[in-house]
């Protein structure tokens, strides 16, 4: 897969980034919403197919991209198919930071350091492509003002962006009240991007932990993790707008603040 075409989770990441405070909207959900987004870049690229609620390893080739191949390669060591909840629900420490990095990298975004409350060291991120962020934006803006289908890969970036909550953030306040229950009605141009879309609202709500809950009272246990909790210390500085990221694996922060 070439790098000329910016993938799903890239672009979500960049419509969540706010131009005016250099931090994402809605980070935690974000998280999963990035899972997910690999999930169905994958599927486009050929690696990956829905099997009921379940995804399938078809092609572990490699496709070029090093996050997107660090998952595939996931999927492929469970060995069988892998409910979508289950995988969108587990452990995900760094993805954003490691989007965000690599947007960096490519010179769409540059990191603002700073300083939280005069004491911790915090990096934002402003994004240097405004043109691309605009064309990404247009592409929703006209999906949603037409009513036309879209593409696959636009159907699926709307389909995560209502699962994450993005619509308040694109489309706020009443007047976009409206746009936002179109942007929700898109879910269902993209039947890869609709399943991952219900996945990551479903771990949202809690669904993921059911099957953990079933089995305990006995049921037969079912393939992958369920959602795993945050410890208190993280909940409480991510409400602060603070992750808490450890460089090479020391206990000092490390670019906190990347939201």
């Amino acid at each position: 897969m070439g790098r000329s075409r910016r993938t799903i989770p890239e672009e979500l990441l960049l419509l969540a980034l706010d131009p005016t405070t250099g931090t994402t909207a809605q980070p935690q959900s974000l998280d999963l919403g990035l899972a997910g987004a690999q999930l169905v870049e994958l599927a486009l690229a050929g690696r990956i197919a829905p099997d009921g609620d379940r995804i399938a390893v078809v092609m572990p080739r490699p496709t070029g991209d090093p996050t997107l191949d660090s998952a595939l390669e996931l999927l492929r060591r469970r060995g069988s198919p892998v409910r979508a909840v289950h995988w969108i629900g587990g452990p995900r420490l760094g993805l954003r930071q490691t989007y965000l990095s690599h947007l960096e990298r490519c010179g769409m975004v540059h990191a603002v350091a700073g300083q939280m409350c005069g004491v911790l060291p915090t990096t934002r991120y402003q994004a240097t492509e405004t043109a691309i962020s605009r064309e990404i934006r247009a592409r929703l803006d006209n999906a949603i003002r037409t009513g036309v289908p879209p593409d696959p890969r636009t159907a699926a970036l709307a389909a995560l962006a209502h699962a994450v909550g993005l619509g308040k953030h694109l489309y706020p306040g009443n007047e976009g009240r409206s746009s936002r229950s179109r942007l929700r009605d898109l879910i269902r141009h993209d039947p890869m991007g609709g399943l991952v879309a219900h996945a990551v609202m479903d771990v949202q709500n809690g669904a993921a932990a059911q099957p953990r809950r079933a089995q305990a009272a006995g049921a037969p246990p079912g393939p992958g993790p369920g959602p795993v909790r945050q410890p208190a210390a993280r909940a409480t500085a991510d409400a602060a707008g603070v992750p808490l990221q450890s460089r090479h694996g020391h206990g000092s922060m490390a670019r906190v603040g990347a939201r």
